[in-house]
């Protein structure tokens, strides 16, 4: 954990402060995965400074029946997407096997389109048999990263390092179990929204995703 001031000026700021701390760790020829929105301009300086390249790692939720924002799992992006299932919140909900499988359905066309939308056709970057940093501009619960995760390791990445601007102590601790290294410039504690943590933190639109990913692959500004 490193000694970084807070709050972050915006997203640049936190993803140029996050790559001098993740050189130091020595991570070798790395592919940088982000998660998208927030998560995109904070990545695409971490991959410049690092000279790697930017992927994105489009997590969709499955939300509970009629409580969309409580999680069931996730729909992870990769050569097959793959579904995370949060074992507690099944035992939870017990949702309709049918229901599982429509809603997974639904997210399935919806991580096609944005895919589609954010890189067009151009071939996914593998994670199979690389060094991947997982970038995010901060964690509030950890369950996106969980899930990006168990995909990342499904799909046989060799390493895994999450990189965050900030989190809570208790999501570090416990993502620091499902990873080889982790970088979290503050972690402060007691936690508020990652919002607080940052002097701008304006959404960040499609728009900005597009060019982002094209200015990384030599096609924008």
């Amino acid at each position: 954990m490193s000694g970084e001031s807070i709050p972050f000026a915006d997203r640049v700021d936190a993803g140029r402060k996050l790559a001098r701390a993740i050189e130091r760790e020595g991570f070798a020829d790395p592919v940088v995965m982000a998660l998208p929105r927030g998560g995109v301009p904070v990545a695409f300086e971490v991959a410049a400074y690092l000279g790697a390249p930017l992927e994105l790692l489009i997590v969709r939720k499955v939300g509970a029946p009629g409580h969309s924002e409580f999680g069931l799992g996730a729909l992870v992006d990769g050569e097959e997407p793959q579904l995370v299932l949060n074992e507690e919140a099944m035992r939870l909900v017990r949702p309709p096997e049918a229901y599982v499988k429509a809603e997974t359905e639904r997210q399935r066309l919806e991580l096609t389109r944005r895919r589609a939308l954010y890189v067009g056709n151009r071939p996914r970057v593998s994670p199979k048999g690389r060094n991947v940093i997982l970038v995010d501009d901060g964690i509030a619960t950890g369950g996106t990263a969980k899930a990006a995760i168990q995909a990342l390791r499904q799909e046989g990445a060799a390493a895994l390092m999450l990189a965050v601007p900030v989190a809570p102590p208790s999501a570090v601790a416990s993502l620091r179990r499902q990873v080889d290294r982790i970088v979290c410039l503050a972690s402060p504690s007691p936690f508020h929204a990652v919002s607080i943590y940052y002097d701008d933190f304006e959404q960040t639109t499609d728009a900005e995703v597009v060019a982002l990913l094209k200015e990384a692959r030599g096609d924008g500004p």
